[in-house]
């Protein structure tokens, strides 16, 4: 029985790990063209867009999935407009080209 745990435990771990390292940053840098319109080809935005380049891929992740959910809101809602068709696959994907970037 205890092993049985101690196994479904395990599993539940590795799923977890797999499922937070799934982003492409290969496949990200194909998604990112409107992402550029704002924040720059290299990432690293301006005076009014954040610079992603560079950033944490679970914070870029998480706040694109806020971004989704409403609940970060974005004044402009213009981020709105760009995440309202990725799924979360996506999602890890840009994200994990943006961490992959030199941020400077």
């Amino acid at each position: 029985m205890m092993k049985s745990i101690m196994t479904l435990l395990f599993a539940l771990f590795l799923a977890t790990t797999i499922a937070q390292a799934g982003g492409d940053p290969d496949r990200g840098s194909g998604l990112s063209g409107d992402c550029a319109d704002c924040h720059g080809e290299d990432g690293m935005g301006d005076d009014e867009s954040p610079q992603l380049a560079g950033r944490e891929e679970a914070y870029l992740f998480a706040q694109l999935k806020a971004f989704k959910s409403g609940e970060r809101p974005n004044e402009a809602d213009m981020m709105l407009l760009i995440v309202e068709d990725l799924n979360e696959q996506d999602m890890a994907d840009l994200a994990a080209y943006y961490a992959s970037r030199d941020g400077g």
